[in-house]
């Protein structure tokens, strides 16, 4: 009987989330490049049997944050045998000890968080052996530190142009997808647009002028469960939304779930784990929407 009910929970609240989010592309300016936005449900701490009910949905694009998580969810028999067409993000912070096993990851998409040029150059060797024969080149991101929180993870935003050059220049078996950034967290939108955000924007356009990319060409990862819909009307094409999908997260033992725990900086509180309960409002928002699996 749980099952029938979790798999109503999980339905209606994607369908509610993927209207939030066309709703939110149609309100972004002209000005913005016209790509759809990609939803990618953040499936961390949760069992295959809730990915599985998104995948019947029609969600395809799923991320995880850590690696040991995301190599035994993808590796699971109910996922391998009901979700052939899964699309794996890596969302978390990468350890240079742990490339090889995340890149064994079937179905592995977009790595969301390469973090400096001496990561792009392991994921870049590892890919090339992983491959083998294949000519197909492995999606990544980069991420940048746009608050300078000693929290966070990513590169200094000075550092945007010249690791992205390296990258594009050095690492033949990587395809540069965009910029990625988390952010501070709980952000008031009544003091104006989110700072972060604009910081990943004109990052983007320096990519874009020193490499003379076209603007629609990089994408950006900015935007979660809290805020999402201000992520997209801004320009966001990769917004990461967990809690208001699968419900809120348990930890029992956070140490526990943290693999590998690395010196530097230590894991930010997670927002999702933390934030209010979404509006009322947007939350009885809800229609019978067609899932965009890109």
């Amino acid at each position: 009987m749980w099952k029938v009910a979790m798999s109503e929970e999980v339905g209606k609240a994607l369908q509610s989330v993927v209207e939030r989010v066309n709703q939110a592309a149609a309100r972004r300016p002209k000005t913005l490049p016209a790509v759809p936005p990609r939803l990618v449900a953040v499936s961390k701490t949760k069992p295959p049997d809730m990915v599985v009910e998104a995948y019947r949905q029609g969600q395809r694009n799923f991320g995880e944050n850590y690696v040991n998580e995301l190599v035994d969810k993808a590796a699971d028999p109910l996922i391998l045998s009901s979700c052939p067409d899964i699309k794996w993000h890596f969302i978390g912070h990468l350890q240079k000890n742990n490339v090889n096993k995340l890149l064994g990851v079937q179905n592995l998409f977009l790595v969301e968080t390469v973090d400096s040029a001496k990561l792009a150059d392991k994921v870049n060797s590892s890919w090339q052996r992983v491959r083998g024969s294949s000519t197909q080149r492995l999606k990544i991101m980069v991420q940048i530190n746009t608050s300078g929180e000693q929290s966070k993870h990513g590169l200094p935003p000075e550092d945007t142009v010249s690791t992205v050059k390296h990258i594009v220049s050095q690492c033949s078996a990587l395809h540069f997808l965009g910029l990625m950034t988390i952010g501070r967290y709980g952000y008031d939108l009544r003091l104006g647009p989110n700072p972060d955000f604009q910081m990943l924007l004109s990052r983007r356009q320096e990519v874009c002028d020193s490499l003379k990319l076209p603007v629609e060409e990089v994408e950006l990862s900015m935007g979660m469960s809290t805020d999402f819909e201000h992520a997209i009307e801004v320009g966001s094409t990769n917004v990461r939304v967990g809690s208001i999908i699968f419900g809120n997260r348990e930890y029992p033992n956070s140490a526990a779930n943290t693999p590998n725990p690395s010196p530097g900086p230590s894991p930010a509180p997670s927002p999702e784990k933390n934030s209010k309960t979404v509006s009322e409002e947007a939350a009885k928002k809800m229609q019978h929407l067609t899932v965009s699996g890109q």
